[in-house]
């Protein structure tokens, strides 16, 4: 059995009861507490979710049902997840954030970037994970992944140039609709459910984005420890994210803030396929895109607040991460606003 937050059916009921149905008859069907319907905040079992909307669908005789209900739902379904996606200096960190903390929404589902599974140049995957050896059913489906498009959509401020949409099961409802709600080619009886998606789509800023709120939304997200997961590394992200340009950010600091040795906290990183200078790396990063993309400050102040010695390391750190200096991301995010 797996849990999922009952903000997955968001709009159900209204989308529901606008065709006729009993969505409270439909919830008792399917083994899902009605309370659930109109409560974004309950732990339901997935499989039980997935139920109730292919009871609906096939009561109401709507087979688009999951498509209908994943355009009615918002982007804030997510609660803090969305706060932290929304407020992340690039698409890419809110992909990773998304894929870091997913367990706060579902445990045993995941969004990752793959390879194109068409190998096309300029292309990547983002792929939705149902967890091992789950059957994935059409409607909840259909459901998800249109809510994982329109997310994107809302995030970037409109079209993203989706290539098109992988489904791993046939069409229940006339490819038209699918076409239409996706807004691209939707491919049916594939390996696994994604969105194909330009690869230029990681580097784009976000708009609107407010530091001190991802850094709330993040240590939040970080307390809410799962049963088993990247636990440590997650603590270790949140203590450097709230540290760095203003405290510490050595590895005995950091181990000292979690009562732990600082030996013992790098096997506990390494049990989790991390590492502390990696976990590092990935926070200035993160912070330095911000500083770049949405201030004017000098580079040298730039360097300093995210604990460089000196500017060149910046220049060679930008290379690294974006293949371009610093001053080349600066200019391409103001050509982009």
């Amino acid at each position: 059995m797996s849990l999922v937050r009952s903000a997955g059916l968001q709009k159900f009921r209204q989308s529901v009861e606008g065709l006729g149905g009993d969505a409270g008859a439909y919830a008792a069907r399917a083994g899902l507490p009605v309370e659930a319907l109109d409560s974004d905040e309950l732990l339901v079992e997935d499989s039980a979710l997935a139920a109730v909307l292919e009871i609906a669908a096939a009561d109401l005789g709507c087979p688009d049902l999951g498509l209908r209900v994943g355009e009615a739902q918002d982007f804030g379904m997510l609660g803090p997840l969305a706060v932290a996606i929304q407020h992340s200096p690039s698409v890419a960190d809110a992909l990773a954030c998304t894929s870091r903390y997913m367990f706060v929404h579902a445990r045993d589902l995941s969004v990752s970037l793959v390879e194109d599974p068409d190998g096309a140049r300029g292309v990547v995957g983002l792929r939705y994970s149902f967890g091992t050896g789950r059957r994935p059913l059409p409607q909840a489906t259909d459901m998800t992944m249109l809510f994982v498009h329109r997310a994107v959509m809302f995030l970037v401020g409109g079209e993203y140039g989706l290539r098109s949409v992988d489904l791993p099961h046939q069409p229940v409802a006339p490819r038209s609709r699918y076409e239409d709600a996706f807004r691209a080619r939707v491919r049916f009886g594939r390996d696994s459910a994604l969105l194909r998606v330009p690869s230029s789509l990681l580097s784009r800023p976000l708009d609107g984005v407010d530091e001190t709120l991802r850094r709330i939304a993040l240590a939040f997200l970080s307390s809410q420890s799962p049963e088993a997961g990247p636990v440590v590394a997650a603590k270790v992200r949140a203590l450097l994210d709230q540290s760095l340009g203003t405290g510490s950010t050595d590895l005995v600091d950091v181990a000292r803030a979690l009562a732990v040795h600082p030996r013992t906290l790098q096997r506990q990183l390494a049990a989790e396929g991390e590492s502390f200078a990696s976990i590092l790396d990935g926070v200035r990063r993160s912070r330095a895109r911000t500083y770049l993309t949405t201030t004017d400050m000098p580079l040298a102040q730039v360097s300093d607040l995210i604990g460089f010695a000196e500017q060149a390391v910046l220049t060679r750190c930008a290379q690294r991460w974006w293949g371009r200096t610093p001053s080349a991301l600066r200019r391409e995010a103001r050509a982009r606003r």
